[in-house]
């Protein structure tokens, strides 16, 4: 029997379905590890595969797959080198399960089922798997680890069955999506479960962006009395070896580096910038290109894109109408200037020009309205296409959170791209991240430090220069007013008279709601974007398009 252990954690970005590679990083973790004297090393939730791998883990030859690289780092461990607590999709008895196994001595020592399958928001796991029974400990060097999977952390029956049955510690391997109010909650579930069990607690977490989510990463330990001897740095990949003593009360992990994990502006920034860098590195976009029109939302997506990956990568455009001020052309050249971007200028007045003049006829004697305003939106976006398609970069959106609520942008113009960094991002966040970003800088930013934007750019009141002297709130409330409306709504489901006693007037809230319903066909074909809130569309929010109902008592 021990009364020392190393473990290692690997907080490491998988590549989802890239099972080779994935099999590469776990190898070179446990070769750091070993190199650090660790007697095991422990991987994130479905690090195999990749988290969450949706029906590409229904496939059989994946299935296969994921269980020969199981197979395979198990043999690796007979090199006397630190055991593995590695997860993956298995197959048993004709039944796919969330499995964590240990890998030791150049076999497969133990296996346990993830238990808690979690079917709500972001997550559909009923589908998929099957659950688990509850497990028991499993030994390993005289130890007996309690060991479940991420959802098991959220229910206190799991923890108390490996309790009960003799477990000395309890370790959480995860895939835990970011959220702006996720670091308290799974800190507030880790102390719970502590609380009941008496015993200390490792929560692993995955880091890195898979399509829409992004995971934190932001590991950390829980001693038995509830102290905190690890916290791990959030947004990157690490290796940190967790020093573990047996006392007379048990397992107590020594005290080492505690990370602030930063306060929320500065989080949700970063969730941006890793979820967009993940999703042009891995799905081997050269950079991107986005329009940039001088306004706060384009500059703000232009300098997240800059800190992902780097001045060089990113391609801004300058799509000058009539109706474009000679403000708006100085803003988006002093933003270019600022992160230091190519920045070209393709004025659409001759297209525009050109669409008056096919369409006049069919137009005759009908007023100019939103047509013409959305024909400007389309060309551009039809411009940025055909840069991209030409040179390879993906089209990066800039509609923010509000705008995609209540429809305030045009299907096959600006909603036309590849990605969006601001999709869950409201209108009055839009601006606090910008000053946030202006006076902050991070070491895994690659753009420039000090301001990145003009205060011109935060300052001025918002338009879509569509028309003449166009301003947002020729159209919709101020966004103080939108936001408040539209958090009700969607984040938190209120009712109408909950929103009417909450301040807001019942005509806005009215019109509001009905906007939000009736541009729920506009979301269905929007691109995919960073989640940041509790409650995104797409993954979380799945309204019907067809859908008569209102409330309005």
């Amino acid at each position: 029997m021990t009364d020392q252990l190393k473990i290692a954690l690997a907080q490491a970005n998988p590549t989802l379905g890239k099972i080779d590679a994935n099999v590469t990083l776990a190898r070179e973790f446990r070769a750091e590890a070993e190199a650090l004297g660790a007697d095991l090393v422990v991987y994130p939730e479905l690090f195999i595969s990749g988290y969450p791998p949706e029906d590409l883990v229904l496939k059989p030859a994946f299935q296969k797959a994921a269980a020969d690289a199981i197979q395979e780092l198990a043999e690796a461990t007979s090199d006397g080198g630190p055991a593995m607590l590695m997860t993956a999709p298995l197959v048993e008895d004709g039944h796919l399960y969330n499995a964590v196994c240990l890998l030791e001595g150049g076999k497969i020592a133990a296996t346990r089922f993830k238990n808690k399958l979690p079917n709500y928001g972001v997550f559909d796991e009923i589908r998929i798997f099957e659950p688990g029974p509850l497990p028991g400990p499993i030994p390993f060097k005289g130890v007996r680890l309690g060991v479940m999977i991420c959802e098991d952390m959220w229910y206190s029956d799991v923890a108390e069955c490996l309790a009960e049955t003799g477990a000395e510690m309890l370790v959480i391997p995860n895939g835990s999506p970011y959220d702006h109010q996720k670091t308290d909650e799974r800190l507030n579930y880790a102390v719970e479960r502590v609380s009941e069990t008496e015993l200390p607690l490792i929560y692993l977490n995955q880091v890195g962006g898979q399509d829409e989510l992004v995971f934190d990463g932001a590991s950390f330990v829980l001693n038995a009395d509830r102290s905190l001897p690890v916290q791990m740095a959030s947004w990157k990949e690490s290796l940190v070896i967790t020093d573990w003593r047996r006392g007379m009360d048990g397992w107590t992990c020594v005290s080492q580096e505690v990370v602030d994990p930063g306060e929320p502006m500065e989080r949700i920034y970063h969730a941006m910038v890793l979820g967009l860098k993940d999703y042009v590195e891995k799905n081997r976009f050269p950079g991107v290109v986005l329009g940039l029109s001088g306004g706060i939302d384009s500059a703000l997506s232009a300098a997240v894109a800059v800190d992902a990956l780097g001045p060089d990568k990113v391609h801004c455009v300058m799509m000058p109408s009539k109706y474009t001020s000679q403000e708006s052309l100085d803003d988006a050249a002093k933003c270019a200037a600022f992160l230091g971007t190519r920045l070209d200028s393709i004025s659409i007045v001759p297209a525009v020009d050109a669409f008056d003049g096919m369409l006049s006829e069919a137009f005759s004697g009908l007023d100019p309205d939103i047509t013409e305003e959305n024909i400007q939106s389309r060309i551009r976006g039809m411009t940025l296409m055909a840069l991209s398609n030409k040179l390879g970069s993906m089209v990066l959106t800039t509609g923010n959170k509000s705008e995609m609520s209540v429809g305030y942008a045009t299907l096959y113009g600006d909603m036309c791209g590849g990605y969006s960094v601001l999709k869950d991002v409201y209108k009055t966040a839009c601006f606090k991240l910008s000053e946030w970003r202006n006076t902050h800088h991070s070491d895994l930013f690659e753009g420039p430090k000090g301001a990145v934007m003009p205060g011109n750019v935060i300052s001025k009141p918002p338009t879509a220069e569509l028309r003449e002297d166009q301003k947002d709130e020729d159209s919709l409330p101020p966004y103080d007013i939108l936001d408040g409306i539209l958090h009700g709504l969607v984040e938190e489901e209120k009712s109408f008279a909950e929103l009417v006693e909450a301040g807001f007037e019942a005509a806005t809230i009215s019109r509001i709601q009905n906007l939000l319903y009736i541009a729920e066909y506009k979301r269905r074909q929007s691109p995919p974007g960073v989640k940041i809130s509790t409650r995104n569309f797409g993954r979380d929010r799945r309204y019907p398009i067809t859908n008569g109902y209102r409330d309005t008592r």
